[in-house]
């Protein structure tokens, strides 16, 4: 039977733990091969990871006294450690969309509006405004910059019909997906499935 004194004990080690946990923001990491690369990163460092998102990475200490280490080796691996609030929002939004776009398609039929709100906790408007005044381009078009892409990825892999791939993305038909990756790549899906080495860009180029 637990005693008071573990009880006691037990708590005082998760709050001490809770208490100097820190969460890092990283620019650029945008795939499970990012969140593998920075962990490495992590170890390197003798920093423990407790959660790890796109983007996001929670720590059990400080990391005061190794965040120039820790800046300079995440910047020779082509990341970023981000420490103002406006640029973490645009971030986490950046990452939020990528995850529904390329790891949760099946949630795509959520509204955007309200998919971003209640992850971020803040108001839509702002954060709309916010990320079109620091990207020069709106949420909105990120969001089908994204899905273009996944498209390109469908298309290359050659395992759905070019419908299979409208609904997987939420299109509401070939001919609304077709005429949107006309608009963004000048070509027709045809006509970039039939290129030798198709030009795909790196998720984190992407907008």
């Amino acid at each position: 039977m637990t005693t008071m004194r573990e009880i006691s004990s037990n708590f005082r080690a998760d709050f001490l733990l809770f208490r100097f946990m820190t969460k890092l923001y990283i620019k650029n990491m945008v795939c499970n091969r990012c969140k593998m690369v920075v962990g490495d990163v992590m170890a390197s460092l003798g920093l423990s990871v407790s959660q790890m998102e796109l983007g996001e990475v929670t720590v059990e200490e400080t990391v005061e006294d190794k965040k120039e280490a820790l800046k300079e080796a995440l910047e020779q691996l082509g990341f970023e450690l981000i420490d103002d609030k406006k640029s973490r929002v645009i971030e986490k939004v950046k990452n939020l969309i990528i995850d529904l776009v390329h790891h949760k398609s099946e949630a795509l039929q959520t509204n955007l509006s309200d998919y971003l709100s209640a992850a971020l906790h803040q108001d839509y408007a702002g954060i709309s405004n916010l990320f079109s005044e620091v990207e020069g381009i709106t949420i909105e078009k990120y969001l089908i910059a994204q899905k273009i892409e996944k498209v390109k990825e469908l298309l290359i892999y050659d395992e759905l019909s070019l419908s299979e791939i409208a609904w997987q993305l939420n299109y509401s038909s070939v001919a609304h997906l077709s005429s949107q990756f006309k608009k963004v790549t000048g070509m027709t899906p045809s006509h970039f499935k039939s290129l030798q080495g198709n030009r795909r860009k790196p998720l984190d180029k992407v907008g």
